[in-house]
């Protein structure tokens, strides 16, 4: 059996943890974050924006097939572009725990620090065991050749059975 690969499974932790954040930070009854425009209330929407910005590119697995998702080829040329500070999964569980605390104090956003708490676990598992974020890059499709590609129709025909088999049978039951 292969090694699991704990950085998957810590990006869709993540991933669910920031769409959490935005929308617990929103409270339709008070408004947009909550009825004061404090620290504590704006924080878990822009977190969960910063978390969701950063999760949404999946890592290339080392085995298999990685399943890009929608429009990530954008977003990872972004998380390409900071280099270190998002390849590095030590860096990323810091960033998780750190932006977990403040929304641990809102009610509406405690599901979202407690997956985002989770999530920073599994990504210092990830980072002990030596992962990190790799880009998933496109492979240049190859172009058909214009005479390689088409085969020439069959010059014999299918084969048949004998004569003997080809008899119908007669048919029992009637």
């Amino acid at each position: 059996m292969g090694q699991i690969e704990w950085a998957m499974w810590a990006n869709e932790q993540a991933l669910a943890a920031g769409l959490s954040e935005c929308e617990g930070g929103h409270n339709p009854a008070l408004g947009f974050a909550g009825a004061g425009s404090g620290f504590w209330e704006l924080h878990p929407s822009a977190a969960g924006v910063l978390v969701c910005l950063l999760e949404y590119p999946r890592s290339k697995r080392k085995k298999g097939s990685t399943m890009e998702r929608c429009g990530q080829k954008y977003l990872t040329a972004v998380v390409k572009l900071l280099g270190p500070l998002t390849r590095n999964y030590y860096i990323r569980a810091v960033l998780h725990a750190a932006l977990a605390v403040p929304a641990g104090f809102l009610l509406s956003t405690i599901l979202g620090t407690v997956c985002l708490g989770i999530a920073s676990g599994i990504y210092l598992l990830a980072a002990v065991r030596g992962e990190e974020w790799r880009p998933i890059e496109q492979k240049p499709r190859e172009r058909p050749q214009g005479g390689g590609t088409m085969k020439p129709p069959p010059s014999n025909p299918p084969p048949r059975p004998p004569s003997d088999a080809r008899r119908k049978q007669p048919e029992v039951g009637g």
